[in-house]
């Protein structure tokens, strides 16, 4: 494999000044490696990684985008109608989860690693598949360079076990809980509630803790739990609905926050595990300066925001709003890290989760509802 040292060495070679992206594993070393750089901002979004690398770019900076190919449908607005509608050459460099053999990855990985050839293809965006050699760095590399001169960006493409990993150095922390023991102190009030909870660990956690057909586990559209939360409860306003999130998943459409604040729905409260990183793409970070969650939970509309550093101040904060009508925020501070939760899919495939989470959730449905 490429060493993540290697990596860095060659694009610092060739004059690349500032690097943003949202991690994936398969980059994890170059992340590991950049994010100690100044020269690296990680973004909320690959749309935002990708608009900022354009500024970057605009004003004389070379610049490098690296994300998922999950999130290239966050890249292709901007890809498509700013860099390439003004011609603002870019160098990404793009994950390929569930390529070559999607039964190789988590399920939802499975259309986009079947599509992202045929999507960037299909929008003329010039692309070559890395190959786990040194020379196949350089190479393609020099092909964006090509393609540089010509006003286009270029993609290279990352399959698994392509370029090596690097520790991720510790981060200090003054967490009081783990993400099990936040979950855990979750799960004890969610009652007959509808659960969506993030991709990820925190999926993993819960189903880890108490599976339960009310429990929708998200595999994969990161950022959307909020929005599946204020759909069913704006629909179903006899059932108490619970977002369970992580903070790179809740900033990363921050705008759903700012629809519950506006809709404001009594029965949904939104559950923020914020620890500061990706932990479930190996623990880099996802912003430099704690959000406020409380204060942003109360500017956007919501009715209580609460930040929370113990599973007490759980177990208080919930009694306190109890019958209080929402939609309420509570983030939970907790540290990096933690044993690896079993995977849902161990157990069931993620249509066996949507039916019998819709099978529960219309056996509860009132006759009277239109």
């Amino acid at each position: 494999m490429i060493s993540a040292e290697f990596f860095c060495a060659e694009l610092d070679r060739r004059g690349y000044g500032f690097f943003s992206g949202v991690p994936c594993s398969f980059l994890k070393g170059p992340f590991a490696l950049l994010e100690q750089r100044d020269s690296y901002v990680p973004a909320p979004n690959e749309g935002i990684a990708l608009s900022m690398a354009a500024g970057a770019e605009l004003g004389g900076t070379r610049a490098v985008v690296l994300a998922q190919n999950s999130g290239l449908g966050n890249l292709l607005d901007p890809l498509t109608s700013l860099t390439m509608a003004y011609e603002i050459p870019l160098l990404l460099f793009v994950s390929l989860r569930g390529w070559p053999n999607a039964e190789d990855d988590e399920p939802h990985h499975a259309a986009m690693g079947a599509g992202t050839i045929g999507v960037l293809e299909s929008v003329g965006v010039a692309h070559g598949i890395l190959d786990p050699a040194e020379e196949s760095l350089g190479a393609l590399l020099d092909r964006a360079e090509e393609a540089r001169r010509e006003n286009r960006s270029f993609v290279v493409l990352v399959p698994a076990k392509t370029v090596d990993a690097h520790p991720v150095p510790a981060a200090a922390s003054d967490a009081e809980m783990d993400r099990r023991e936040a979950v855990s102190a979750i799960a004890g009030h969610l009652g007959d509630a509808l659960v969506y909870s993030t991709t990820g660990m925190i999926s993993r956690e819960l189903f880890g803790i108490v599976d339960n057909p009310r429990n929708f586990y998200m595999q994969g559209s990161m950022g959307h739990a909020i929005g599946l939360g204020l759909g069913t409860a704006l629909n179903r306003p006899d059932q108490q609905v619970v977002v369970i999130d992580g903070d790179g998943a809740a900033v990363m459409h921050l705008g759903g926050l700012a629809l519950v604040g506006e809709r404001r729905p009594a029965n949904l409260t939104h559950f923020v595990l914020d620890n500061g990183a990706y932990d479930s793409t190996g623990g880099q970070r996802t912003r430099d300066v704690a959000m406020r969650w409380d204060e942003l939970a109360l500017a956007a509309g919501y009715r209580t925001g609460r930040v929370c550093r113990t599973a007490k101040e759980v177990t208080a904060h919930m009694a306190e709003i109890e019958g209080v009508p929402g939609p309420h925020l509570v983030a939970l501070h907790i540290g990096r890290g933690g044993a690896t939760p079993p995977r849902v899919t161990s157990a069931h495939t993620n249509a066996e989760v949507r039916a019998r989470f819709q099978a529960a959730a219309t056996a509860s449905r009132k006759d009277d509802l239109p």
